[in-house]
């Protein structure tokens, strides 16, 4: 357990509150669809408990570090990333164990979104006499938690598109063939991403052409669900995604009124049909009706892996909620580009991102940034 030495108040508190986001990150990809939660307990401008929410039906952070700290909570202070919850799920309300454990005050990084929620945490334990604070390292602990907070913020699942891509734009050779562009760090970053959603999705062409597992192999996690968009579903049935699906989580969307005999004896496929996009869009499957059935089918976030023309139509859209770009130092030529035609006539008609950021990723670069949430009809005014 960290012990940390005495200091101002405000220097104390930004320090703490990195403390308790650094536990949370512990979480990351184990607790859905419960969000990361790290709590500290400050006695006397010493840490006497820590904790962290480890998995969905487990100890919250809170509890977690309370039972660490025991008699030495009574009147010390609680830094947690997310505000105390206030309702018995599977397990008790965090906010009756602190009143219990004799905390005088209690300071949370981020308002919880949930209804069942959403501020009264907060004044349940104002009303049992603790000093409470929010706000701290705010943006930080939202950035945590984007996918948990999207669930109560928008009626659709959270959209991640990730591509890896050459220096002049490239995700695959003229003849499909892309393995490896990126290095081995940012593998095991697709890894980790597949291992925080609930859902990866690929296109058609790019599972016929990289023919790919989809599952979690190279951090700790569980497997997303595996979606193949296929309008025709003019697939094989002998592709990885279909004959190894023993935990019977792959889906096939098409725009098919049936499913096609070619899948029939595919053990635990699961098949939605989904509207076709009107004709003025092309002959591709409707892209809110797929999240449409993906949300209620119980998915809160997707992590879109490939291809090009699956990223121009999610991000043509304004479906895309986070975009993460890897970029090796590679030049390829001619070959299959990583975003298509989005009719931009003007550069104010390109895509802006909000809270964009470059960093090393081994020999790689990623750019990680939020578009701005315009479709391109809205863009062209």
């Amino acid at each position: 357990m960290a012990i940390a030495k005495k200091n101002t108040a405000k220097t104390d508190h930004t320090q703490f509150m990195r403390r308790a986001l650094e536990l949370a990150e512990r979480g990351r990809g184990l607790t859905a669809p419960n969000p990361n939660v790290g709590a500290v307990v400050v006695r006397k401008g010493i840490i006497v408990g820590e904790g962290y929410h480890k998995k969905a039906g487990s100890r919250h952070a809170e509890i977690a570090a309370l039972k660490q700290a025991g008699p030495k909570a009574r009147g010390a202070t609680l830094y947690v990333t997310l505000e105390p919850c206030c309702h018995t799920g599977r397990t008790g309300p965090c906010t009756t164990a602190i009143i219990e454990a004799g905390l005088k005050e209690t300071i949370f990084a981020a308002k919880d979104p949930n209804p069942l929620v959403n501020g009264q945490g907060a004044k349940t334990l104002r009303r049992a006499g603790l000093s409470v604070k929010s706000g701290l390292l705010r943006e930080e602990a939202e950035a945590l938690n984007e996918i948990y907070i999207n669930r109560f913020r928008r009626k659709r699942p959270f959209v991640i598109l990730k591509s890896a891509q050459t220096l002049d734009g490239r995700i695959a050779c003229a003849n499909g063939y892309s393995q490896w562009i990126s290095g081995t760090s940012s593998l095991e970053l697709a890894h980790r991403l597949r291992a925080e959603v609930d859902a990866v999705v690929l296109g058609a062409r790019a599972v016929e052409l990289d023919n790919p597992a989809l599952t979690v192999r190279h951090v700790k996690g569980a497997n997303p669900y595996r979606i193949v968009l296929s309008t025709n579903a003019n697939l094989s049935p002998k592709l990885k995604l279909f004959t190894d699906n023993q935990d019977r989580k792959t889906i096939l969307v098409t725009c098919k009124s049936r499913l096609p005999k070619s899948f029939s004896q595919t053990n635990g496929l699961t098949w939605w049909q989904v509207e076709r996009q009107s004709k003025s869009q092309g002959e591709h499957l409707n892209l809110e009706d797929f999240l449409a059935k993906a949300w209620d089918f119980g998915i809160n976030s997707i992590l879109v892996e490939g291809g090009g023309r699956l990223a121009t139509d999610f991000l043509k859209l304004g479906l895309v909620d986070k975009h993460i770009v890897i970029i090796a130092p590679l030049t390829l030529g001619a070959g299959i580009e990583a975003v298509g035609d989005l009719h931009s006539q003007k550069i104010t008609d390109a895509i802006s991102y909000d809270r964009s950021s470059f960093s090393a990723i081994g020999s790689d670069m990623m750019f990680s940034g939020y578009p701005q949430t315009r479709t391109i009809n809205e863009r062209r005014g």
